[in-house]
């Protein structure tokens, strides 16, 4: 008798005491390896401060796979983004295996900066101005911010209302002038140009509008950012 060939009775046998048999791999369900695709996404993506949401779709019903006699398996590449429908190999990772690949819907909640107020072109972020929504990030194709270390010193390159989603195209560069600075203040009286020191009392980029008080009169005036730590003081 071949040594690959098992008599009914030893299978019997086998069977009976729970113990794995000689050439007893059997086909893995469809439900085995989409739950294998599922469990590679949320390894993937599942990080501190996520919730992951992997369904993998059915199989193509005519589909028929060999049988394994090893664990499947299935691992995506760190190099992979969130998308919202990914294509996931499983592999049975045996000499003679086989790979099929898997369509799976992610959804990847994470906290996003949301603004609570409309915002001004120009102005500088504060905490106070943005606070955290869960949103599934796999369909915020423009990018997003969740760290307020992200905005820190930086000012909007165009107005937000409120309740938007920050972005990273939404910011310009650092601001000019922070609520605090010692500022030069001019002023164009009739063709003459007066400076004076003063204090800003905002935050801003080129452009933004913000209060500034002289500090010799202690007067407190409108003003526009025009350069690093100079204001133009408006009519």
């Amino acid at each position: 008798m071949s040594r690959r060939r098992v008599s009914a009775g030893r299978l019997l046998v086998l069977a009976w005491l729970g113990l794995p048999g000689i050439g007893l791999a059997a086909a893995p369900s469809p439900d085995a390896v989409r739950a294998v695709a599922e469990q590679a996404v949320h390894a993937r993506f599942d990080l501190p401060g996520s919730r992951v949401v992997a369904q993998a779709a059915p199989l193509d019903p005519r589909l028929r796979l060999a049988p394994c006699g090893v664990p499947l398996r299935a691992v995506l590449a760190d190099a992979i983004r969130p998308a919202p429908r990914l294509s996931v190999p499983v592999q049975c990772p045996q000499a003679d295996g086989w790979t099929v690949r898997v369509q799976v819907q992610l959804q990847l909640f994470r906290a996003v900066l949301v603004t609570n107020r409309a915002l001004l072109r120009g102005d500088g972020l504060r905490p106070a101005d943005v606070h955290a929504e869960q949103r599934d990030v796999t369909r915020l194709g423009y990018g997003y911010v969740d760290n307020l270390d992200q905005v820190t010193g930086r000012s909007l390159a165009r107005a937000l209302p409120s309740g938007s989603l920050l972005t990273p195209a939404a910011l310009a560069g650092r601001r000019m002038v922070s609520a605090g600075d010692h500022v030069q203040v001019m002023a164009d009286l009739d063709g003459i140009v007066v400076r004076a020191d003063g204090v800003a009392l905002g935050s801003g980029d080129n452009g933004a509008r913000l209060r500034v008080r002289n500090e010799s009169s202690g007067k407190v005036v409108d003003a526009m950012v025009r350069a690093p730590g100079v204001v133009l003081a408006l009519p």
